[in-house]
């Protein structure tokens, strides 16, 4: 039997994507321990929820236009991200991008944060799958794939004090040269 060896470009994407999910995951981990070490454990100036004993994810977030990286070409007029708490362990995620037309494209996941792939719901653009995991309680990783190959890799990490979202999206370009961009967020719910 023979088996079909990937392609090289296919092969150094996965690796240099899971590389950088380990190493932002690892960074963050290790920022939020030294952190709590020299300082206890913080829970003033939280959200709410995350007070509470919640994920400080949950809740509406939306993308801070003014803070958006020059490489990434025209802006939407709005983007949001909101992060629900379904029950049994599992969220709903919807993402509504609005662009300068007016148009709205929306996308939505429901899942558990085991790392396991789910269909996408609506706008499958660009993924049709993802696969949600978090390795601290303020780190939540995104991995998107359409038509069974990777498209992209997001990290997300929440502010100190609950009020700024922070994605990380990782991705290749047309030649296959790795890039992160990053994107902020402000709660608004």
């Amino acid at each position: 039997m023979m088996h079909k060896r990937p392609e090289p470009k296919a092969a150094s994407r996965r690796i240099a994507v899971a590389a950088l999910i380990a190493g932002l995951a690892l960074a963050q981990s290790g920022y939020a321990a030294a952190h709590e070490m020299a300082s206890g454990p913080r829970l003033e100036g939280l959200a709410p929820s995350a007070a509470a004993g919640q994920s400080p994810f949950l809740g509406k977030w939306e993308l801070d236009l003014a803070r958006m990286p020059d490489t990434y070409g025209p802006a939407p007029k709005r983007v949001t991200f909101a992060f629900e708490d379904v029950g049994a362990g599992r969220w709903r995620t919807v993402i509504e991008i609005t662009a300068p037309n007016g148009s709205v494209r929306q996308a939505a996941s429901e899942y558990r944060r085991d790392g396991k792939a789910v269909r996408a719901e609506g706008d499958t653009a660009e993924a049709d799958s993802a696969a949600f995991s978090s390795p601290a309680p303020d780190v939540l990783v995104m991995s998107l794939a359409k038509d069974k190959g990777l498209a992209s890799v997001r990290v997300y990490t929440i502010s100190a004090d609950g009020k700024e979202m922070t994605e990380s999206a990782a991705d290749t370009d047309g030649d296959g040269a790795p890039f992160v961009r990053t994107f902020h967020f402000k709660r608004i719910a």
